[in-house]
This record gives structure tokens, C-alpha cells and sequence, in this order.
């Protein structure tokens, strides 16, 4: 399909280990969706004869192709989200580590990046000409009835991935959860010298009592205004915003997106490659559209910064080995920091944000996300990008002093239609 950019496909495939996948491509992008939690270890742009895949693919991700066994795996991999972790994927009702909620227990980064997503069907859409694929899970414990509807899609001529999780709540009460969609990124992508953006206008270190505490070089429990100045523990200050070589350290910090912002987003511009991942989805003020009323509204750009600070299992061969993991997480949630669905139950709030998002019982409400990995020229967004707007077919990202535009429905307009027409010819 080389030189047709009209041309867009969907394909089953079964992957290494074993596991079962849905394969997307147009002319300039190939995306890799895992049953198993949604994970996407391939997102990869394709330019003549090189692709460039920008997605985290663990060197301790289980390839054995046998299922987990918490006995015989769980010394290791502590958990059966990191045997099977990898790039991109949904994080609902939960965000953040496991633990006991409702009277039952709640695994890391919730059963849509756990469970195995059962795949439904796929087409390509005519209007439009997007290649679509639908997939469902149920929630596994009446405590939370839950049930969960995604959509994924690629459009011709656009290097971006689309999805819709919708989220309905079967239940007689109204149920708060968290939600999050985490974009791991990795070598050879990802590089010393890359530049981070968001949209996010004020940035928060989490309070001591979470993964980071043991990790960190910055100042836990800090309010701050820039990536570019971020408190250290011993005093003085960090840019973030520049990627470093593997530094030893793995800190966390999420930023509120602010309360006008139509479009959420958050980027990583890599100016060697002249190319940028940009991860968008509607923002706070989306709400004041009646076609967005019931959508999922992530105010937090969150960033976990795998540099080297783990020196445990899995991250390292052994407890106390040197961490073999360099990566970055561009995590867009509505959560308190990555402290799970209880803590954020309790604290409600992080940065005058809402922490939780609450599914009304009977009534569902969608998720809207688009993830895009494409090449600019010149060095138009080699500083990183300062501002993110959508039109109607082209995301404009701006830097410094100029503005580049990618083919993209920043919108949402295809895929929440073929979405909606997925859900009323298929009932769950």
C-alpha cells in the first residue's frame, strides 16, 4: 500500500507471546491494539522505507505466551499489568496502584488496562473511509457495575490514532471513578534533547506516601508554575521540559489544564527527527458544547519520568540491579495524581480540578482521544510546542514565533459518529 494515501485497513493479528491484536494502517502510520488491556506496543510513523515506532515495549514484558500466575510470576512482576504493560492504553475505573475499594479489590490502572477486551467487529467506515474497530468488557464485580464500549480508529491521509471509551454504569446509584489514557513512549523516539509540552498552566508534585518517594529528585508536595522550574528536594530548581539522558531517577508531577481550554493536550517534539507525538482530546471548556455534554473530561496532564530510579524488579533484573528502563508516561487524567480511585474518592480535588469523574446510574458517558506521531519541517516546533487548537480538519500546534498544522479531526467529528453508530447497531 505504499504511495496510496487514501487507502486505511484493519486487520486481526495474533503478535509475539501469543497475543491477539487489532492492526491498523494508512500510508504513514501502523497501530498495534492488544486485546489484553488495550495496550498498543506498536505506534509507529512510516516514511518511505523507515518507521520510527514511538511506544514503550518493556524489556521485561512477558513473551512467554503463558497466562499469569501470581505464584509462580508475582516476585517478579509484581502484578499482571506489568507483564503485560506496553504503550498506550485506557486506565479505568482506576488510576494508580491496586487496592481495596467497594469491598472488593481493584487491580493497578483498572480493569480496562487489565482484562482482556473482548473484540466485537471492524470495518472501514464509508463515509469517512476510517478503518474501525469495536471491542467490550464487563466490569468482573457487581460492587461496581460497570460495563465499557471502545472504538478505535485510523482515518486516511491522518498519522493519528482515535478512540472512544464509553463507560456505562448498569447499577441503581450514581458511581465516581477515575479515568486516564497513558502514552509510554520510548527509544528510539524518545531522546536526550526532546521537548515536553502540555496544556497544563500550573504543576504539582504529589504529597509523600506514593511509588515516587523512594525515586525522586523533586520536591514532594509542591505547587510550581513552569515544567522549566521545578522544585528539587535539597533547593534549587529543574527543567523538565527537556528530556535528559537516563539521570537515575523516576519523578512524577501532573498539572491542571485550564478551565477555558476547549482542547486538552500534551506533546513531545524529538527536533533531531523533526517529528512530534501529540496526544489531544476535548478539554474543560468542551463542556459548554451540547455535543460533548456526556463527555469525559480529563483535567490533569500528568508525567511519569522513567529515567533510571527504579532499582527493583521489574524495572531492574533483580532487587537492588541497576533500572534497565528509560521512558516517558504522558498521562491526560481525571484523577488525584496516579494515588488510585480511593485516594482520589477522598481528596476530591488537586488543583481546584475534579479528581474523579461520575457516571450517573443508567447513563454512560464517553472518553474522546486522539494520539498523534507525525513529521514537521524546518525547525518550525524544534523548541517544543506552546499551544495546541482545533480547526476543522488540522490540529495547529504553535511554538515560539511560528505555527505548524497536521492533518487531524481534532474535533471528533468521525469517530463519535462512527462510534454512536457502533453502539446502536450492537447492543452489549
Amino acid at each position: 500500500m505504499t504511495g496510496d494515501v487514501e487507502r486505511v485497513a484493519v486487520s486481526r493479528v495474533t503478535s509475539i507471546g501469543g497475543r491477539e491484536a487489532t492492526f491498523f494502517e494508512n500510508a504513514t502510520l501502523r497501530v498495534q491494539i492488544d486485546d489484553i488491556g488495550g495496550m498498543a506496543p506498536i505506534f509507529c510513523s512510516v516514511q518511505d522505507k523507515r518507521q520510527i515506532n514511538a511506544h514503550w515495549q518493556p524489556w521485561f514484558r512477558s513473551n512467554s505466551g503463558r497466562q499469569y500466575n501470581d505464584s509462580r510470576d508475582g516476585s517478579f512482576w509484581k502484578s499482571e499489568y506489568l507483564y503485560n504493560v506496553a504503550g498506550s492504553f485506557p486506565c479505568a475505573p482506576n488510576f494508580g496502584p491496586a487496592h481495596i475499594i467497594d469491598g472488593f479489590t481493584m487491580p493497578p490502572n483498572g480493569w480496562t488496562a487489565n482484562l482482556k477486551w473482548n473484540y466485537k467487529k471492524s470495518g472501514v467506515d464509508e463515509a469517512s473511509g476510517a478503518a474501525w474497530a469495536l471491542s467490550e468488557l464487563k466490569s468482573p464485580d457487581l460492587a461496581m457495575p460497570l460495563s465499557f464500549k471502545k472504538t478505535d480508529a485510523v482515518l486516511p491521509k491522518h498519522s493519528v490514532h482515535y478512540s472512544a471509551l464509553s463507560i456505562n454504569n448498569l447499577g441503581v446509584k450514581d458511581i465516581e471513578i477515575c479515568c486516564a489514557n497513558q502514552n509510554i513512549i520510548a527509544p528510539p523516539f524518545l531522546q536526550e534533547g526532546c521537548c515536553i509540552s502540555a496544556a497544563a498552566n500550573i504543576w504539582t508534585t504529589p504529597p509523600p506516601g506514593g511509588e515516587f518517594d523512594l525515586t525522586t529528585r523533586l520536591a514532594l508536595g509542591s505547587e510550581f508554575a513552569s515544567l522549566s522550574k521545578a522544585p528539587l528536594t535539597y533547593g534549587g530548581k529543574i527543567d523538565l521540559s527537556v528530556i535528559p539522558y537516563p539521570s537515575g531517577y523516576t519523578d512524577f508531577v501532573t498539572g491542571a489544564i485550564p478551565k477555558t481550554a476547549r482542547l486538552g493536550w500534551s506533546s513531545v517534539v524529538n527536533p533531531r527527527l523533526k517529528m512530534a507525538y501529540i496526544c489531544f482530546f476535548p478539554g474543560p471548556a468542551a463542556l459548554l458544547e451540547s455535543e460533548a455534554v456526556d463527555d469525559i473530561i480529563l483535567y490533569f496532564n500528568g508525567l511519569a519520568m522513567h529515567y533510571g530510579g527504579r532499582h527493583f524488579t521489574p524495572w531492574a533484573p533483580w532487587d537492588g540491579a541497576p533500572d534497565q528502563t528509560y521512558c516517558l508516561g504522558l498521562q491526560n487524567a481525571a484523577a488525584a495524581y496516579s494515588y488510585g480511585l480511593d485516594y482520589s474518592r477522598k481528596q476530591k480535588k488537586v488543583l481546584d480540578a475534579p479528581a474523579t469523574v461520575t457516571i450517573p446510574a443508567g447513563a454512560q458517558k464517553t472518553l474522546y482521544y486522539g494520539c498523534l506521531l507525525a513529521a514537521y519541517e524546518k525547525n518550525i516546533l524544534d523548541g517544543g510546542i506552546v499551544g495546541v487548537d482545533a480547526e476543522e480538519s488540522q490540529l495547529v500546534c504553535k511554538s515560539a514565533t511560528e505555527s505548524w498544522k497536521f492533518d487531524a479531526d481534532a474535533l471528533f467529528r468521525v469517530i463519535r459518529a462512527i462510534h454512536r453508530n457502533n453502539q446502536s447497531s450492537f447492543a452489549l
